[in-house]
């Protein structure tokens, strides 16, 4: 006889998947209430291009960051952003624009990575605490209390100080892992409250008594159907969350730690740049720190935009 756990979304329908319409029709308005917005379109425009930088670079220039020359060591920007170095050379005489652009995905790659560790741990471990409450809420709960009693920028530095000194290898993943690890150490604690929230909210509603009173596992109720409604507060925050864990690895870099040489993040430039920019070459640490400020004020603004589509009170 096959397992009535299982066959039960297809036998009752009109009972375990009464959660998808709402969810479907918030998703929808929500989208409709966002590109109404033209700040939002703007910041979905500058994220867009962010994103093509870090994956395409050689669409936006067509020098080689590692190509450098001493005798064009700290040229500056030529006039209205022309010739062969528009945004002009670093201290070696590398091209500023490409290792700009070039940047931006070391960058990125790192912002991405930590969401998608911490969003994980944080869906398994809210959803646990809040599904089955008792001494597994209470263990997770003083688990939070303890992470969070750390500040985040703090936690990161004590584990980034044990990599310290460390040789590093010419591929990116292990150039950045170690910022990764340390952040995501740190980051999870959010995510984990809000979907331990929505979890306590959503397990009493009536298709979870429903699935539970026809024989659906305690998993697949976890994950079939309180989980869709716990991702809702998360995706209004992840947006947010990057441009946050951008700021911090730029912190960490102008620190001597986050992502390591080889590798070159935008954190790493405004490092370099804060030496010469007191030296007159102010355009060392005026340009990567534009491109910052502008793609965290772009994440956000989307983020909070999203925050406020997705939530029902302002529906």
């Amino acid at each position: 006889m096959p397992d009535s756990a299982e066959t039960l979304p297809d036998t009752v329908p009109g009972v375990l998947k009464t959660e998808d319409a709402p969810q479907a029709s918030l998703w929808k308005d929500a989208f409709h209430r966002m590109v109404r917005r033209v700040d939002v379109l703007i910041a979905a425009l500058l994220i867009l291009a962010a994103v093509a930088m870090a994956l395409f670079p050689t669409l936006f220039t067509d020098a080689d960051p590692r190509s450098c020359s001493g005798r064009l060591a700290k040229q500056r920007p030529e006039t209205w952003f022309t010739g062969d170095h528009p945004l002009g050379t670093d201290a070696f005489g590398c091209d500023f624009a490409a290792k700009l652009v070039y940047g931006t995905r070391p960058t990125l790659l790192l912002a991405v990575t930590v969401i998608l560790i911490s969003v994980l741990i944080g869906l398994v471990m809210g959803i646990l605490s809040g599904y089955y409450g008792g001494w597994t809420d209470a263990v997770i709960s003083r688990a939070l209390e303890v992470f969070m009693v750390v500040p985040f920028l703090l936690g990161a530095l004590l584990l980034l100080a044990l990599f310290r000194g460390r040789s590093s290898s010419e591929d990116l993943i292990p150039s950045v892992a170690p910022a990764a690890l340390a952040l995501s150490v740190f980051g999870w604690m959010e995510f984990a409250r809000y979907v331990r929230a929505a979890t306590i909210e959503t397990r009493n509603l009536d298709y979870v008594a429903a699935a539970r009173c026809l024989g659906a596992k305690d998993r697949r109720i976890m994950f079939r159907h309180i989980m869709p409604n716990a991702i809702v507060p998360v995706t209004a925050i992840v947006p947010t969350t990057v441009g946050g864990i951008i700021v911090t690895e730029s912190v960490l870099a102008v620190l001597g730690l986050g992502i390591r040489p080889p590798a070159t993040s935008w954190g790493i430039l405004l490092a370099e740049g804060t030496g010469w920019a007191a030296g007159g070459y102010l355009y060392l640490l005026a340009w990567p720190m534009a491109f910052l400020l502008i793609t965290v004020f772009a994440f956000a603004t989307f983020g909070d935009a999203l925050r406020d589509a997705l939530d029902p009170k302002l529906r």
